[in-house]
């Protein structure tokens, strides 16, 4: 590389071939329990999120609410209480918390309640891809957290734990 615009380290020994990621959900729904319920999944930047978005490439910048959610994903919430927070801030519709996600499904009102998902993706085959036009298939694993609305109590809970603002 005579450039020297590429060399050979890498934060990781090896990438898999499927990653698993936390997907934020929203709903008006009264019964977030409901088969009824519409979840509207909110837009990450440089994160897998819709199967048919091509995957985005972003250089030199580094998405900081998409790194440290992929990492979430990689365990359990025990311990990891910012992603109750973030939740907290979307029920809220805060216009700095909501500026982080590319897509906001409820620009106008916020949610009744959110709700994080862990879902495993891997990259379609070429087959697949040239079928669908999808470049992801995706799975859902199970649930992260949530459903929670502004009243719930486990929320507040965590919050006062926490000691983080509003979470009287």
């Amino acid at each position: 590389d005579s450039l020297h615009l590429v060399n050979t380290y890498g934060a990781f020994g090896s990438v898999g071939k499927e990653r698993f990621e936390i997907v934020v959900q929203g709903t008006d729904s009264a019964n977030p329990y409901s088969e009824e319920a519409e979840w509207r999944e909110y837009g990450f930047y440089g994160k897998p999120g819709d199967p048919f978005r091509r995957p985005p490439f972003y250089s030199p910048y580094h998405r900081r609410l998409d790194w440290e959610i992929w990492f979430a994903a990689l365990g359990s919430l025990k311990g990891e209480y910012w992603p109750v927070y973030l939740s907290y801030r979307l029920l809220h519709n805060e216009p700095r918390v909501v500026s982080l996600f590319r897509k906001n499904p409820f620009p106008d009102a916020p949610p009744r309640y959110i709700r994080l998902r862990r879902i495993r993706y891997r990259f379609t085959t070429p087959e697949e891809h040239a079928e669908t036009g999808a470049w992801w298939v995706r799975r859902d694993e199970r649930n992260y957290f949530g459903p929670v609305s502004l009243e719930n109590q486990e929320l507040k809970n965590i919050l006062n734990q926490a000691q983080w603002p509003d979470g009287r």
